[in-house]
């Protein structure tokens, strides 16, 4: 079946994100599908992990400029950037979470989203 267009520009969007976060060294991507999930607050989210505040910090600002560059897109809204802990950019239908390897663990969104369709991300297949 032909994909539509914003089916494509979720892909687009998706590979500039995982892009950035590969351009920071951002540790054990995933990506969770949550169409099929009624009532989610958006089509996809994008998970990964940093090794202190500074790199989940570089990370996430990586993630913003190779949007931008990438597919012209700015992040609608972003929190967390304060202490580094765990920082959302939300791009609508898709967001991502990057987060100490502590806080991710502790919070354990890809077991909240069990239902969901969970697939690691490695470099072959982004």
């Amino acid at each position: 079946m032909a994909k539509t267009q914003k089916e494509k520009d979720s892909e687009n969007l998706i590979q500039a994100i995982i892009e950035g976060i590969d351009r920071k060294k951002g540790l054990d991507i995933v990506k969770i599908d949550l169409r099929k999930i009624n009532h989610s607050e958006c089509n996809y989210f994008i998970i990964c992990h940093g090794n202190s505040s500074t790199h989940v910090d570089a990370i996430a600002k990586s993630v913003e400029d190779t949007v931008e560059e990438l597919v012209g897109e700015k992040v609608w809204h972003k929190d967390g950037y304060k202490n580094s802990l765990w920082i959302l950019l939300d791009y609508a239908d898709i967001m991502v979470h990057v987060f100490q390897y502590d806080a991710r663990h502790f919070y354990d969104i890809e077991n909240l989203w069990a239902d969901a369709l969970v697939e690691e991300v490695n470099f072959e297949n982004k």
